[in-house]
């Protein structure tokens, strides 16, 4: 079965796909396929595009293992780990971290993931924070500065939104095409956010907010008023919040992971897609809070625990994720398209919810290479 995730072709079963190079020039059914210099048979699987994971933080040293024990032990979660990884981060060579990077990629790859955005935001300081968009750039065109995570120990909050919105900004937008800002609770409020928000889009870079995570706030719907691509989390919406994201074309892209690595409420999937909003599924891979790759478990999470059909799943991991992006090469297979697909050891999609942990991806092709 191969589900396209097009509007116009739907699900097909029997089907047939043609690349050549690195694009989709057919899609139909077996029966009618034109001939083809050599062919691969996988009957009996099910064909998706690659999945999208529009929000992943994979620049980065050192790990938290001991935080997250402390959390399944009963402490909360808070923002403030992030200055473990940010000490471990600036420590790292260049080398170090690009070894890394390349291992988180090659295990999205493996999760059936063809396109990653990746973030700064473990340097917030001038030298570390261009180093890592410099290296994500290496690996991903999707590259967002995220200076503006949290404010570092000891430094005055006024001075460090001047120096993300001035020299941090200059050094970083050469290589990244997004700027995002952490609005919430223990990272930057409404007035720090805008202000760094609207200096990344006069420097020419596209919009993303870390949304509603840790509490209720204005955070959704000031990335609304800006018309940014995407709000990320959005935990804790109102009415407000909702209504904002149904009027607009901002994504909203939850993080299921980030949820069950925190023991915290999960977004409330059903009402955003209810009332009419674009929904994206991404992993939220960072070392603190989801130290994961698993698009699958991603999609399973979204199923039982935020009452997603998995067709809905699968969608927002797909299409909704190229969605938040801003790409439409992405995210959905048709003739034109990027030829970027995974293969399912499995009859059917929903086996992603229904066999859940199964390690079901069975190979993984971007741009008309097979890479796993």
């Amino acid at each position: 079965m191969l589900a396209t995730q097009d509007d116009y072709l739907g699900e097909i079963a029997d089907a047939a796909l043609v690349i050549d190079g690195d694009m989709v020039v057919w899609i139909g059914r077996t029966a009618d396929a034109p001939a083809a210099d050599t062919a691969l048979d996988v009957g009996g699987q099910t064909v998706l595009p690659g999945f999208v994971d529009s929000h992943a933080h994979l620049v980065f040293a050192g790990e938290r293992s001991a935080e997250f024990a402390a959390r399944m032990s009963g402490a909360a979660y808070t923002a403030g780990g992030i200055a473990s990884t940010v000490r471990a981060t600036r420590a790292a060579t260049d080398d170090e971290l690009r070894t890394n990077l390349e291992k988180l990629e090659t295990e999205l790859l493996r999760a059936g993931v063809t396109t990653f955005e990746c973030k700064s935001g473990y340097g917030l300081d001038v030298e570390t924070e261009a180093r890592s968009v410099r290296l994500a750039r290496e690996r991903t065109p999707e590259v967002t500065f995220l200076g503006a995570h949290v404010v570092p120990p000891d430094t005055e909050r006024a001075a460090y939104v001047d120096l993300v919105c001035g020299a941090m900004l200059d050094a970083c937008r050469p290589y990244a095409r997004w700027i995002d800002v952490f609005c919430d609770r223990g990272a930057f409020d409404i007035a720090e956010a805008r202000t760094v928000l609207e200096a990344g889009r006069a420097a020419g870079l596209d919009l993303r907010v870390h949304a509603n995570q840790l509490g209720y706030g204005k955070a959704v719907q000031l990335a609304v008023e800006l018309g940014a691509a995407s709000a990320d989390h959005c935990t804790h919406l109102d009415d407000a919040d909702v209504a904002a994201l149904a009027s607009s074309a901002t994504v909203a892209t939850l993080l299921p992971l980030a949820e069950f690595s925190t023991r915290s409420t999960y977004p409330d999937a059903r009402r955003l897609l209810d009332a009419g909003v674009t929904v994206a599924l991404a992993t939220d891979c960072n070392p603190g809070s989801a130290y994961s790759t698993s698009m699958p478990l991603a999609v399973a999470l979204a199923v039982r625990e935020m009452r997603m059909t998995p067709a809905e799943a699968v969608r927002a991991a797909t299409r909704g994720g190229a969605q938040a992006l801003r790409r439409d090469d992405v995210g959905r297979l048709a003739p034109g398209l990027r030829a970027d697909l995974v293969v399912l050891n499995a009859p059917t999609y929903v086996h992603l919810a229904y066999r859940p942990g199964v390690p079901l991806v069975a190979q993984t092709w971007r741009g008309g290479t097979r890479m796993t």
